[in-house]
């Protein structure tokens, strides 16, 4: 007589492991938590940022947005994205509202439009977006793009989150003048108590990370923080007040806040006028601004998840990853949502690679991430604790830990060469990554066929070279249509 056996049924955790492929890809949920809190706290200042931006100055009607609402709605949408980007895609990347976009919105399209047209503006972006994702157009481009660029954006962006690190930090700054346009520190002294914290946290998460520390950004994070605001406390530096006080804090001052709960004002949700713009200024000018949200929202999401993807790990070698064509989908859902919320359209934000950094590398931890932003709606005031110098630091050692990826370009061919070095100094230097995937592609079309190699080229790369062609001379070309 033989006893038959049956298997375990699998407990919860098993499958939530397998949902999240947590062994699969060879981390722990510990590792995932570490990630995901590292990831917010480096984005956590959007909270704060957003609503300046947003609510720096009067719309065409003369409103402006209360800068607590769009606080508000700014860790909502957050939160709502990073979630359903972490439960859908299963990817460490986290979303919140994109500062290019946002500038744009706040500096040019609100000097025409209403904010909730140009909110609707956002949405319409949105959805072609989406539409583009959902018939697998976008994931053919992204194919379409040479592994060589793949890695120059990757690359690129490396420094362009050091760059952000370093101006945030004060380590590097605008002289208002020609030449030279930036210098190091306050008038080319770093001896500012901001700055001189952020070379401390540097240090600190340095030698973690070279000691091979667990959680070093984070330790070095907390760390930091605490002897920030034990330095507030003692000298009383106070906030930089637009630069009215150069040595004072860039954006948050470090100190323990008065209270720590605030319930969300969260009205804005749902101001959004989806044909205002059409009737205020014209189909054409309409046109022209949605043309300029797709194309910045479209490049710049690409090249982020190319980034982080090949800095997790996760890439094939042509920079493809898990999961491509939904995470695709949900990003271009963050414009929808953020547009419908009058945040801005979310996108992936660059500083996941800071949880990346940490050993994250799956969906579990922008779950994490997307929680605490939720929870951000009701502890605002804990969002102004960390210091954005503090943050900067970590900016600065992810931003290393990404142009190491540079080693995987062979620079053995000049029409590689230039394209790769066009896509990785523009970005920084330009403060868009956009910009510089645009310069990239345009320059692999032209020096790489006009060097003999032009069936070597994708149709769609001619395509998206003449798109960004015309996303560069968007200004000529309102003029010369009369808008």
């Amino acid at each position: 007589m033989s006893a038959s056996t049956t298997a375990p049924a699998p407990t919860t955790k098993g499958r939530l492991d397998r949902f999240f492929e947590i062994t699969k890809r060879g981390t722990t949920w510990g590792t995932e938590v570490r990630g995901g809190v590292l990831t917010f706290v480096t984005m956590a200042y959007i909270v704060i940022l957003n609503p300046i931006i947003l609510g720096s100055g009067p719309d065409v009607a003369g409103n402006t947005l209360p800068q607590a609402q769009v606080a508000a709605v700014t860790a909502l949408s957050a939160g709502v994205m990073t979630l359903l980007f972490g439960l859908i895609a299963r990817l460490p990347f986290a979303f919140a509202a994109g500062l290019g976009i946002n500038s744009f919105l706040a500096v040019n399209v609100v000097q025409v439009l209403t904010w909730p047209e140009a909110m609707g503006l956002v949405v319409i972006n949105g959805l072609i977006i989406v539409l583009l994702s959902a018939t697998g157009l976008r994931k053919l481009i992204f194919n379409a793009v040479p592994a060589q660029l793949k890695t120059a954006i990757t690359v690129g962006i490396g420094l362009f989150i050091a760059f952000i690190g370093f101006v945030d930090s004060g380590f590097v700054r605008s002289t208002n003048a020609s030449s030279p346009p930036v210098q190091l520190g306050e008038a080319g002294s770093i001896a500012t108590v901001p700055t001189l914290i952020f070379l401390v946290a540097l240090v600190i998460m340095g030698v973690l990370m070279a000691r091979k520390v667990k959680g070093a950004l984070l330790i070095g994070i907390v760390a930091a923080t605490v002897i920030a605001i034990i330095v507030e406390a003692i000298w009383h530096v106070g906030p930089s007040m637009g630069g009215k006080n150069p040595g004072g804090w860039n954006l948050t001052v470090p100190q323990l806040p008065s209270s720590l709960v605030a319930l969300p004002n969260l009205s804005l949700v749902g101001q959004v006028d989806l044909i205002g713009a059409f009737g205020r200024i014209g189909a054409l000018a309409a046109i022209m601004l949605i043309f300029t949200l797709v194309f910045t929202n479209f490049f710049d999401a690409m090249g982020s998840m190319t980034g982080l993807a090949r800095s997790a790990g996760l890439a094939d070698e042509d920079g493809t990853f898990p999961r491509l064509q939904p995470a695709l989908i949900v990003e271009g859902v963050g414009a929808v949502v953020g547009g419908a919320t009058s945040s801005s359209s979310n996108t992936v934000f660059v500083e996941s690679a800071s949880g990346i950094g940490e050993g994250a590398r799956t969906g579990f931890a922008s779950v994490v991430t997307g929680v605490l932003f939720l929870l951000a709606m009701f502890f605002t005031p804990l969002t102004n604790v960390v210091p954005q110098e503090v943050a900067a630091a970590a900016l600065v050692i992810v931003g290393a830990l990404m142009v190491v990826q540079i080693r995987h370009i062979d620079f053995s061919e000049f029409s590689v060469v230039l394209p790769v070095f066009l896509t990785i100094i523009v970005m920084p230097l330009t403060y868009s990554i956009a910009n510089g995937i645009g310069v990239g592609f345009i320059s692999w079309v032209l020096v790489r066929s006009l060097s003999g190699k032009a069936r070597e080229i994708s149709p769609l790369l001619w395509v998206v070279a003449a798109g960004f062609l015309v996303y560069f001379a968007r200004g000529p070309i309102e003029a010369l249509l009369g808008q």
